[in-house]
């Protein structure tokens, strides 16, 4: 699995981050989204792809 982001596309909801906090942060700043881990383990593939499910913007790609 991989994540892209489109950071141009975050609206800094945060709610990436609420299902998969081991993988997403944002910035203090701004809000957008910080990718901490580019290729999780697999056991996260449920919280990764909840994390995209929920990202209002649809910045958050998940590649299998």
């Amino acid at each position: 699995m991989k994540i892209v982001i489109d950071e141009d596309r975050c609206v800094g909801a945060g709610q990436c981050v609420l299902a998969a906090v081991d993988v997403f942060d944002q910035r203090d700043e701004d809000g957008i989204v910080v990718l901490l881990d580019a290729l999780p383990p697999e056991e996260l593939l449920p919280q990764v792809k909840e994390a995209a499910a929920r990202c209002p913007a649809l910045a958050i790609e998940v590649v299998e």
